[in-house]
């Protein structure tokens, strides 16, 4: 996602939340009194991973401003499709909500055959957030900085690993395009989840990994990970000394992991419009951006509408990205 369209989506959430609120006003009675009773959230990666925190934090925000309860579901496995394909065949009444991230734009691509099509089972309801990634290697790689890694890659040819949040996440394609960009050498290492992948990045098993920055953040400032790039276009706040991909070896080049939510197709356009107003004024709120902040996670925002046009976007950009993979799954 580029700057300009973050900044774009950023100032639109704004204009949503007046619009959404003004538009709850004229909806059916039975969809004012949604919801009543608890919500499910889907979330298609392991408790304590990165897309789990930014989820918890809506849901707790969303849940007291709902007046129910928002119950997170973790249904991990298969790059997110296990959630996505459940919550494809759930009754579409606003009560399952899947909160899926990038990687739903990335398995059409991957899979030979999914249970669900994300264009004509889901519904996209918002844009939420977006992550960037970083560049973290083991405190034992003699490296402080991209360049050195790449040369140290070099002159050990295959004798490094990276490991990801799953085969074809945005989390292996970062890495993937770094390392084929430099002419590196290196063994791909998948896990369910970023989480278990960052256990074994501190304890050496893997060597590397460009991941999301909410979920190695904590080794970084403990100084059990070092961080040597962002994969963002400009350089991050929180980490103001670490420059870019982009500034330093890969000219241009721009990945992050955005979140959203999304229903089962058919959900009336009302809930869908309840739900939206419910996660722009979360978004809006100053706890959680100050809470998002804290993980490195930007808010975004969307109208449903926006979200279903970004997705169409992305589903085109990362179908040429995975080919050049060649990577496919069962």
């Amino acid at each position: 996602m580029s700057i300009a369209t973050r900044s774009a989506l950023t100032r639109r959430a704004w204009c949503c939340l007046a619009l959404a609120l003004t538009g709850l006003a004229s909806l059916p009675v039975w969809a004012q009194s949604y919801p009543t009773k608890p919500i499910t959230l889907v979330v298609p990666f392991p408790p304590g991973g990165p897309t789990d925190l930014v989820a918890r934090v809506l849901a707790q925000k969303m849940t007291e401003q709902m007046g129910q309860t928002i119950v997170i579901d973790n249904k991990p496995g298969a790059n997110g499709n296990i959630a996505a394909g459940m919550v494809s065949k759930a009754a579409p009444d606003g009560y399952t909500v899947l909160y899926n991230t990038s990687s739903i734009t990335l398995s059409p691509a991957l899979y030979k055959s999914l249970s669900y099509d994300v264009q004509k089972h889901l519904a996209p309801v918002a844009l939420t957030a977006v992550v960037p990634l970083g560049l973290v290697v083991h405190p034992s790689l003699p490296v402080n900085n991209v360049r050195e890694f790449i040369a140290y890659a070099k002159a050990n040819p295959g004798r490094l690993s990276y490991g990801s949040a799953g085969n074809g996440n945005v989390t292996h394609l970062a890495a993937f395009q770094l390392v084929a960009s430099q002419g590196i050498t290196a063994t791909h290492v998948p896990y369910k989840g970023s989480a278990p992948a960052d256990v074994d990045l501190v304890a050496g098993q893997i060597q590397f990994m460009t991941d999301t920055i909410n979920s190695v953040m904590p080794f970084v400032k403990d100084k059990k990970l070092k961080l040597l790039a962002m994969t963002t276009a400009k350089r991050v706040s929180l980490f103001p000394d670490t420059p870019t991909l982009a500034e330093t070896v890969m000219p241009g080049f721009e990945a992050g992991a955005w979140q959203g939510m999304m229903v089962p197709a058919g959900t009336p356009p009302a809930i869908v419009q309840r739900l939206n107003a419910e996660i722009i004024k979360a978004l809006n709120s100053a706890e959680v951006r100050d809470k998002l902040a804290i993980q490195g996670a930007e808010p975004l925002g969307s109208t449903p509408e926006e979200y279903g046009s970004y997705i169409t976007r992305e589903l085109a950009r990362w179908s040429s990205v995975v080919k050049g993979t060649g990577v496919t799954l069962d």
